[in-house]
């Protein structure tokens, strides 16, 4: 990619109509400082337009979306779904609205005792929940600490995780490492980093996306939001995130997503979950609302973003 093109790209991810991605590219990709006033601007205007404030807006004064019933259901434009997707926008518990939403996972979710309590749900809802409310801001809850107690716990013997019973983890099951990934170094315990490294080995071993003896095609798709489900894209963001761009087993993912770049320089929002393809170890029992951020087979901010984020680990180990 010649720098001109590469340039444009950047002004794309600039504009200001879609201030997280604007917030992100200024500090991942052109290395601006937290406090640099551009930045504090930019993330500002976060919670006033585009998708975090467009989220924001069909809340109800309850700190909830579609019904307080449930946070999870209707998947997946219920809270649930709606608090993993700011999270990763770039909200933290410092926004009003923010808080009134984590409030409702502490009292629903995490309640002690609790025969509701999601500690005693399926792996992946944990990781997600300990991933959305440590970016939120809320690492140092005790009751996010034993979610994490919990990942630790659960990793199956060969490193990975699995969201349903098996004696062996998968790559699908890949909301621990995620979590792991969002927690600062300054918090990561002994226990929490023999995991991890544990943990990478395990989608190192597998290139990211080989599993079994067929190919998975929905893994080489890329997706946003990605809810529960796996690509590689997701692999190579908690990887390389986690310090391992350097390692030679990665190479192959980064192949791929290098030529799943457009000729102008940006990558595509290939499918919009949920994108169940031959080999799929379960289907949906219930109907989906599907939700998505970006039109599926254009363009995409996020994807770009979350791309040169990549990238840019790879390079800046080099």
């Amino acid at each position: 990619m010649h720098k001109a093109e590469h340039d444009h790209v950047i002004r794309w991810l600039l504009e200001e109509d879609e201030p997280s991605v604007r917030f992100y590219a200024l500090l991942d990709l052109l290395d601006r400082d937290a406090d640099d006033p551009e930045v504090i601007q930019t993330y500002s205007n976060i919670s006033k337009k585009g998708w975090a404030h467009d989220i924001l807006n069909l809340q109800k004064p309850g700190g909830y979306w579609e019904s307080r019933k449930s946070l999870y259901r209707p998947k997946y434009t219920s809270t649930n779904w709606r608090a993993l997707v700011l999270s990763d926008l770039g909200l933290t518990a410092k926004n009003t609205k923010i808080r009134k939403m984590a409030g409702l996972f502490f009292k629903d979710w995490l309640k002690l005792p609790s025969a509701e309590n999601v500690f005693n749900d399926e792996v992946c809802i944990v990781g997600n929940t300990a991933r959305m409310l440590t970016r939120l801001g809320y690492q140092d809850d005790f009751r996010v600490r034993k979610l994490f107690d919990r990942l630790v716990e659960d990793q199956k013997e060969d490193g990975g995780w699995h969201c349903f019973e098996s004696d062996s983890g998968t790559l699908d099951g890949w909301e621990g490492l995620a979590a792991f990934a969002a927690l600062p170094k300054s918090k990561r315990t002994r226990r929490i980093q023999s995991s991890i490294e544990r943990g990478t080995e395990f989608y190192l071993e597998k290139r990211l996306y080989s599993e079994g003896t067929r190919e998975y095609t929905p893994w080489l798709r890329f997706h946003y939001p990605n809810h529960y489900y796996y690509d590689i894209l997701v692999g190579l963001d908690v990887i390389t995130s986690l310090g391992y761009a350097r390692d030679k087993r990665v190479r192959p993912a980064l192949e791929i997503l290098k030529k799943k770049r457009q000729k102008d320089g940006t990558w595509h929002l290939d499918k919009i979950h949920p994108d169940l393809g031959a080999g799929a170890q379960y289907r949906l029992r219930r109907k989906v609302k599907r939700f998505a951020l970006e039109k599926e087979g254009k363009p995409s901010k996020w994807i770009t973003l979350t791309a040169l984020r990549i990238l840019k680990r790879v390079d800046d180990l080099r």
